[in-house]
């Protein structure tokens, strides 16, 4: 049996706190992602929207958005399969925030909160105490 298909969940005392950030911050952006599809789904259903095309949109969505949730939940257990997407969705959080900065406004502050989330996302889950946690410590790889 490997380390990975062990069902134990890592003790809440050795979570550190960046592993705890990094996995919040994910599970939000997923939530976020989701609920946006959800979203999407209803206004197409009700007419809001272009049938068809929304529905899609908001399935699409709806399934990406499940995702980060889930490797957020997967880091809290102390899996390391969920470090991957967790990081990939804090990434796709920096090209985001570029686009909303660009037409300027009230866009601005948001694109900087989106970009400020990602930017804290990647460094928490890239904390060499998270890679402690996830991998073993250096001695205990070989």
């Amino acid at each position: 049996m490997t380390a990975e298909s062990a069902t134990a969940t890592t003790p809440a005392a050795a979570r550190p706190v960046p592993l705890l950030v990094g996995a919040a911050l994910t599970a939000l952006e997923g939530a976020a992602m989701a609920g946006w599809g959800v979203y999407n789904l209803v206004a197409g259903f009700t007419g809001a929207d272009d049938f068809g095309r929304a529905e899609l949109g908001g399935a699409v969505l709806l399934l990406m958005g499940l995702l980060p949730v889930l490797a957020g939940r997967a880091l809290l257990r102390g899996q390391r399969w969920g470090r991957s997407p967790a990081v990939l969705t804090n990434s796709i959080c920096l090209p985001v925030a570029y686009y909303m900065w660009q037409p300027g406004g009230a866009m601005i502050a948001a694109g900087a909160a989106v970009g400020l989330l990602g930017l804290v996302g990647i460094g928490a889950l890239l904390n060499p105490r998270v890679t402690a946690v996830l991998y073993g410590a250096p001695d205990e790889r070989q």
